[in-house]
């Protein structure tokens, strides 16, 4: 892979564990969790020369906890081999304790660090995946694309001058149930 640019394969992206590659699993890993990671360090070295800041980073509830599977069936039964990816559910995961960790080491210079956990947004998905989602969100509906909006301003606010290494969970419930 010349310069980490060339897209992953979805054959490969989404494929069963047992077939997972490690040449797959390094270009996702790299992109969510050292893409991150590479981030913060630039922003950290930023905000120490100004006395302060604040770091939100975004994950996925395939981070809190594993996907589940049967939300995908209908592509297997199409005749797809998809399966949400494990790179994606154990990078996301890691998100948290990097935002733990960068909580603890900058919170003397006063840069705090948050993590906020999203759930899925409406964007003409299936209708027979849809179908599947839905009774696992007690709200009962997927996200709106502003309905985070208020929780990134809250973070980056002196409302929450108080918070650092924190998540906060804007899923609708799906991760209640």
């Amino acid at each position: 892979m010349r310069g980490g640019t060339e897209a992953l394969d979805p054959h490969d992206y989404f494929a069963p564990f047992e077939r997972y590659k490690r040449a797959v699993w390094d270009k996702a890993v790299a992109t969510n969790l050292t893409g991150m990671v590479l981030c913060a360090q630039a922003a950290g070295r930023q905000m120490l020369g100004q006395g302060g800041g604040v770091i939100v980073n975004i994950s996925s509830t395939y981070g809190v906890v594993a996907p589940d599977q049967a939300l995908y069936e209908y592509r297997r039964t199409d005749g797809e081999a998809f399966f949400k990816p494990v790179a994606y559910s154990v990078s996301k995961s890691a998100l948290y304790n990097l935002t733990r960790y960068l909580a603890a080491y900058w919170g003397a210079s006063q840069v705090r660090v948050n993590i906020v956990t999203f759930s899925g947004v409406f964007a003409d998905q299936d209708p027979r995946f849809i179908a599947r989602y839905l009774p696992k969100v007690p709200l009962g509906r997927m996200a709106r694309v502003n309905d985070y909006d208020g929780t990134i301003v809250y973070l980056i606010s002196d409302a929450s001058a108080y918070m650092t290494g924190s998540n906060l969970v804007i899923d609708g419930g799906f991760t209640a149930i």
